[in-house]
C-alpha cells in the first residue's frame, strides 16, 4: 500500500480541524485563524492548501461525502435484496465513521448554507439525487408505483430529522442503535400492511 504524502496528511488534519471548529463556533462565525489554531497550523498554510475558507469548506464536504459513498459501497456489496439495499443506504448514513455529533453538526450547517454558495449547492444536489435514486430503485421493487415517492420522502426525511437531532445532541451518539431504528423505519415504510392501505 502506498504511503500517504505529507500534503495529504496535512489536508486531512485541516479538514478534521474544520469539522471540530465549525461545530464549536458555527459555519458563519468560524475564521481561518481559528481553524488553523485547531490544526496547529497557520492561516497562510490553509490558504496555500485550499485557496480560501470556501475552498476549505468544499474540501471538508467532499471528504464527508467520500465517507458516505465508501460506507454505501460497502453495504451494497453485502446486500442480497431490495430491502437489504435500503438498509445499506440507511446504514451508510449512520455509519460509525460518519455519525458523530461534530460531523452531523457540520453536515447540517453546510446544507443550511448551500442556497448561498454555488459550490455547496452543487454538492447538495448531487448528494440528494444520489440518495433519491437509490431509494427509488429499491422501493420500486417492493411497493406499488404510486407509493414509491411517498415512501422515498418518508425515508429521506427520517434520515434528515435524525441527523438534525444528532447535530444538537449534548452527548455521544449510538450509531448501532441509530442503524437498528432506521431498519425498523424501512420495515414500516415497506410493510405489506402499509402497501395495501
Amino acid at each position: 500500500m502506498a504511503r500517504k504524502k505529507i500534503r495529504d496528511i496535512r489536508n486531512e488534519e485541516m479538514i478534521e480541524a474544520t469539522i471540530v471548529t465549525v461545530h464549536k463556533r458555527g459555519y458563519g462565525a468560524v475564521t481561518m485563524a481559528e481553524i488553523a489554531r485547531e490544526a496547529g497550523a497557520s492561516a497562510a498554510s490553509i490558504s496555500y492548501y485550499f485557496g480560501s475558507k470556501e475552498g476549505l469548506m468544499e474540501a471538508t464536504m467532499r471528504h464527508l461525502l467520500r465517507k458516505l459513498q465508501m460506507a454505501m459501497v460497502e453495504g451494497y456489496a453485502k446486500a442480497k435484496s431490495p430491502r437489504d439495499r435500503l438498509y445499506a443506504v440507511m446504514d451508510a448514513n449512520f455509519a460509525d465513521s460518519l455519525y458523530t455529533v461534530p460531523q452531523c453538526s457540520i453536515w447540517m450547517q453546510f446544507w443550511a448554507n448551500a442556497p448561498y454558495s454555488p459550490t455547496l449547492a452543487r454538492l447538495h444536489r448531487i448528494n440528494r439525487a444520489r440518495v433519491k435514486s437509490h431509494f427509488i430503485a429499491e422501493l420500486g421493487l417492493i411497493l406499488p408505483c404510486d407509493q414509491v415517492e411517498t415512501a422515498r420522502q418518508a425515508l429521506q426525511s427520517y434520515m434528515d430529522g435524525v441527523w438534525l437531532q444528532a447535530a444538537q445532541s449534548d452527548g455521544p451518539l449510538d450509531s448501532a442503535a441509530a442503524r437498528q431504528a432506521a431498519h425498523r423505519v424501512v420495515d414500516l415504510v415497506t410493510s405489506r400492511a402499509l402497501a395495501t392501505v
